[in-house]
């Protein structure tokens, strides 16, 4: 059950302490019982942006067998520059509506992750959950403020941007478990967490980030594709002890309350 803002708040200000064995040593134990998930929501995510990047580069492509002219200008001394501008202008926003359909696959996942975790129906969750236009109206919105917040991280001598990485990875996992949160709300959340949390967090992130590409190289290189699902899930723990999962836990509680009368 998803929390209103002013739970979600209260849950953060408690500030409840995190140790970075005990995350990291969940986040490995629940790998081994999400991996093959992971993995198809890497393929899937992969797949999709190739299916998407190819709405752009095919009629590229047949547009130069069709007509070989269309890029020798780029070859002469005089290059005409529509071409390239009309190719950026097209890119931009169809890596833009990519970037915005793996958010969703990524809330999925941590949805799956959840209820792999806590014992949920297998129905209840699916990959394609969040593909509904109000998800992705709020994904877009979404993306464009957290764009601009890295543009402007970055051009702050870039040292910004190590602090926004924090509360922008955790935004996904707040965003999934609580949808109908509003924008606004859901990015105060995420940089509350993330400045409660950002050491723990910054160096879960980092230290998963290259365990995940270390093993996925050992497994000849296409292992990243089964690794690289592990930096979700410190992520996912980070969320998890700090604020929970709102009935599921009062009812952890209550039968707590029920055993020691």
């Amino acid at each position: 059950m998803e929390m209103n803002f002013t739970e979600l708040e209260q849950k953060i200000n408690e500030n409840k302490s995190l140790d970075f064995g005990d995350i990291f040593n969940k986040s490995i134990e629940l790998f081994k019982k999400t991996w093959q998930q992971g993995l198809l929501h890497a393929l899937l995510t992969i797949g999709l942006v190739i299916g998407i990047m190819m709405v752009v580069f095919v009629p590229m492509f047949l547009m130069g067998a069709v007509d070989s002219s269309s890029f020798e200008s780029l070859e002469s001394g005089d290059p005409d520059f529509m071409p390239i501008i009309l190719m950026y202008v097209v890119m931009f926003p169809v890596i833009f509506i990519a970037s915005i359909f793996s958010t969703l696959l990524n809330m999925a996942f941590y949805r799956v992750v959840k209820q792999i975790d806590l014992g949920e129906p297998a129905s209840s969750v699916s990959f394609a959950m969040f593909f509904k236009t109000k998800y992705f109206v709020k994904a877009l919105i979404l993306s464009v403020v957290t764009f601009f917040i890295a543009i402007i991280a970055a051009l702050a001598c870039y040292l910004p941007l190590f602090y926004v990485i924090v509360p922008l990875s955790l935004l996904i996992p707040i965003f999934s478990f609580n949808p109908e949160i509003s924008n606004a709300d859901l990015i105060k959340a995420s940089f509350k967490l993330g400045n409660k949390k950002w050491l723990i967090t910054f160096g879960l992130i980092i230290v998963s980030g290259i365990l995940a590409e270390l093993v996925g190289l050992i497994l000849c290189g296409i292992g990243i594709f089964v690794t690289m699902s592990f930096v979700y899930l410190p992520l996912y723990f980070v969320y998890k002890e700090v604020i929970g999962f709102g009935s599921d836990l009062n009812n952890t509680q209550g039968f707590e309350k029920i055993e020691e009368l």
